[in-house]
């Protein structure tokens, strides 16, 4: 792997723990990543792919390790594409791509795939309402759950679905000038003309 590309990849996993670690877990905006992250059961697996094909291939691999590895020591997947999708309407017509994957992988009902990306746009909202956030990671990233581990967080947590309007709240608090100072926007260019698409780097269990 060129080394240009392989320090991109990395600086794009750190970016992506900041943003864990300051507004997922900072903000109390999901619970149950807490204890998966100080456990060290978070896998990080960031590729140059653009998209399509490529994008697909390395989300089944990770699917199936994930599906494989023992819960205790990976529970849960980030798949992290720095490069693919800028626009998001088109990754979001990726994922219909990803969920034929999965049943086609025959893993409905034991993996979930959980989209994030920097310009995430819930139905029915503008493009610069900061409840958009709760959704907004520094890169394109799919995360992959592992289904037992919902119904473990839903039964620890009972009142799960009032979570959702909880982070409405929080992220109206904030505002947009307090999110802009959490800092956990990419340090990476939007795109490099030299990323190969078969560069692929991994850091976790």
């Amino acid at each position: 792997m060129d080394a240009l590309v392989e320090t991109d990849l990395e600086q794009a996993i750190a970016d992506t723990r900041r943003w864990l670690e300051r507004a997922v877990i900072g903000l109390n905006l999901c619970p149950f990543a807490k204890a998966v992250h100080v456990k060290g059961q978070i896998h990080y697996a960031v590729t140059a792919a653009r998209g399509g094909a490529d994008l697909l291939d390395v989300l089944e691999a990770e699917l199936q390790a994930l599906a494989a590895a023992d819960p205790a020591v990976r529970d849960t997947t980030l798949v992290i594409a720095p490069w693919a999708y800028p626009d998001f309407y088109a990754f979001n017509d990726f994922l219909d791509d990803a969920d034929r994957l999965l049943a086609r992988l025959g893993l409905e009902g034991v993996l979930q795939i959980a989209p994030f990306h920097p310009r995430f746009q819930f139905a029915g909202t503008d493009a610069d309402d900061i409840t958009n956030a709760t959704n907004r990671a520094p890169y394109p990233t799919l995360h992959l759950i592992r289904e037992a581990s919902i119904d473990r967080a839903v039964e620890a947590f009972p009142d799960a679905e009032a979570i959702y309007q909880v982070n409405i709240d929080t992220l109206e608090q904030l505002g947009p000038q307090g999110w802009a100072a959490l800092d956990v926007g990419p340090r990476l260019p939007p795109a490099r003309p030299d990323a190969g698409p078969s560069a692929c780097g991994k850091l976790g269990p």
